[in-house]
């Protein structure tokens, strides 16, 4: 499976995905980011689903931008591009995968700033080719593995959340994912775009190197959890009448 985060906030955008492929017993490493660039300036690309559909589609948009006689000012002009290549994946493959019991399921995550953008976007492209995209009321999207990173963000996540907390959270959002699954897991890859700046910066984390900042989150999570307010829990375990079982009539 996968997980792929992308975070739009004021100050820029933040994406996250981990590495891992599960086929059968084999456990696979392989970058699930795509970085693009057109015009000078990239932007990157996060999927989920069938990695055949995932390869081809994105060589297919590859192709698409450099080739086209005009150039894309605006990002959304992108996941256009990425939207029609997708279903002449679809056309080409879509047949011969159903009769293999294959869904045609991939989901895309496509982030960054093109000449004509006002500010860095984000768009998360469905299966279908059609897109939504990021706004302040709704700041990320999450492909794969969805759950288990959504009360996190859904809590602490804001519009005008500061770009590094932005990523902090998004690691913590990983780390949410990996411990309650088996197919999500390191190297992770993030991608942060600071909006002043214009520039995509890249790490690849392997588990040692965030092993004390998962350390720190597990031991802040107990200490809280011992902390906790119990005086709620009163009328459960304090002042409360034994409760008795009724009498058998039939027993002597």
């Amino acid at each position: 499976m996968t997980f792929c985060l992308g975070i739009k906030i004021k100050q820029g955008l933040v994406a996250i995905a981990d590495t891992q492929i599960v086929k059968g017993a084999e456990r696979l490493s392989k970058a699930k980011i795509s970085l693009v660039d057109h015009n000078s300036q990239s932007l990157f690309i996060m999927t989920s689903g069938l990695r055949s559909v995932r390869d081809k589609t994105v060589i297919y948009t590859e192709e698409q931008l450099k080739d086209s006689a005009e150039s894309c000012q605006r990002l959304y002009q992108v996941a256009n591009i990425f939207g029609s290549q997708l279903r002449r994946v679809k056309n080409e493959d879509g047949a011969e995968l159903s009769r293999g019991n294959l869904s045609f399921n991939l989901h895309a995550i496509i982030g960054g700033q093109l000449s004509d953008d006002p500010e860095p976007t984000m768009f998360y492209i469905y299966p279908e080719g059609n897109w939504i995209e990021a706004t302040v009321d709704a700041p990320y999207f999450v492909i794969g593995r969805t759950p288990y990173c959504k009360p996190i963000l859904d809590r602490l996540l804001h519009g005008d959340t500061n770009i590094q907390t932005a990523a902090g959270l998004g690691f913590l959002a990983f780390d949410a994912t990996r411990t309650s699954v088996t197919d999500v897991d390191y190297p992770l890859d993030m991608i942060v775009y600071e909006a002043t700046q214009q520039h995509l910066r890249q790490h690849r984390y392997s588990a040692e190197s965030l092993k004390g900042l998962g350390q720190w989150w597990q031991q802040r999570l107990s200490t809280s959890v011992q902390e906790m307010p119990q005086d709620w829990l009163d009328p459960l375990f304090q002042n409360y009448p034994t409760l008795k079982l009724p009498k058998d009539e039939t027993s002597s």
